[in-house]
């Protein structure tokens, strides 16, 4: 495997109706982050690496059965109360129309992944991990993931994993195995990996979970993998609170290098798909923005042949600022025997 064998762009599957307007009454900024994030690449100096599609259908009544009761399903593409604000995000047709586009989204970049293994494929989505069969939860109408990997199942026989670096556990997947038949095929168990603790226990443990996935793969397992690089889990987080800006962005590098070295080890190029999750930060969400975009660059760089410069530095509360490519030349591994230095 060489850097040749990766395309050199993302391919990024985004409508603009699966985000709502930034002024749309809401209690969360997720429904707007997707038109954030698409309109910052875009004016961004690496904009020429990202491939944008929007021909993609959303998804419908029948694909949103796959994870829901239908009265639930019902109600909340109906507006019937309560059922149809459970998550806590303020019901309207613009938000049931953009739920069947961000599930849609993340449902076609993991079946393009899989189709076409040497490109990244990024779905700028969230709103999934937290929603249960017979409800939504926490800003999550639907469980995208269970029913994006469940569509990929049952199409290719294809079994996946999520590394879900979110600050809040991903639920939807674990609450959601008895309801779906297919769903323990489809995601085995031990697969919705979820990091915990924080600092240097926090990478600890996500290199253990990068081993752990590993061996499933080389044993044909798992064949694609969705990264989901919560910035909630940054410890200026409103909502969340484990890594610094160095840890955070080290995550990032971590993932990607052990991309590459699974690559090698495959002798073809991995599955993978990208996809937002949380963050939250009301003093300056650009900086949610900023880290999201500081992961796609580390994938660019470490995938895809670039060498692109970008620096994330939170003006607001004064963080240390990095460029992406000092944490990469950084890095370092972490064993077992890590112990993170004061």
């Amino acid at each position: 495997m060489s850097e040749s064998d990766r395309s050199n762009r993302i391919k990024v599957f985004y409508s603009a109706k699966q985000s709502l307007p930034s002024d749309a009454d809401q209690t969360s900024p997720s429904p707007s982050k997707p038109r954030m994030i698409v309109e910052t690449i875009a004016s961004s100096h690496f904009a020429e690496h990202f491939q944008l599609t929007d021909d993609f259908p959303p998804l419908d009544k029948g694909d949103f059965l796959l994870a829901h009761d239908e009265k639930y399903v019902d109600d909340f593409m109906t507006g019937r109360m309560p059922d149809a604000a459970a998550s806590g995000l303020v019901w309207s047709e613009a938000l049931v129309n953009a739920v069947g586009l961000t599930t849609s989204s993340l449902y076609h970049a993991i079946r393009h992944s899989v189709q076409d293994p040497r490109t990244i494929c990024f779905s700028p989505t969230s709103g999934f991990h937290h929603a249960q069969p017979l409800r939504g939860l926490m800003y999550c109408p639907i469980s995208g993931q269970v029913i994006a990997s469940l569509k990929v199942y049952e199409q290719f026989g294809l079994s996946g994993a999520y590394l879900d670096l979110d600050a809040h556990f991903g639920n939807s997947i674990e609450d959601s195995r008895t309801f779906c038949p297919n769903l323990n095929a489809a995601v085995p168990p031990g697969m919705n990996i979820n990091p915990k603790y924080k600092h240097g226990e926090y990478l600890q443990q996500f290199s253990l979970n990068l081993d752990t996935l590993e061996a499933r793969i080389l044993n044909d397992e798992i064949h694609y993998v969705v990264f989901c690089h919560g910035a909630d889990s940054h410890q200026d987080d409103d909502l969340g609170g484990q890594c610094t800006t160095g840890e955070w962005l080290e995550c990032s590098v971590m993932f990607y290098n052990w991309v590459k070295r699974i690559d090698a080890k495959l002798g073809r190029p991995l599955p993978i798909s990208v996809s937002l999750f949380g963050g939250y930060r009301a003093d300056n969400f650009d900086f949610v923005i900023n880290l999201h975009l500081a992961d796609l660059v580390i994938c660019l760089n470490a995938l895809c042949g670039t060498n692109i410069d970008y620096t994330v530095q939170d003006n607001a509360r004064k963080s240390d600022s990095y460029n992406v490519k000092d944490v990469d030349r950084n890095s370092r591994s972490y064993g077992t025997d890590f112990v993170w230095p004061d």
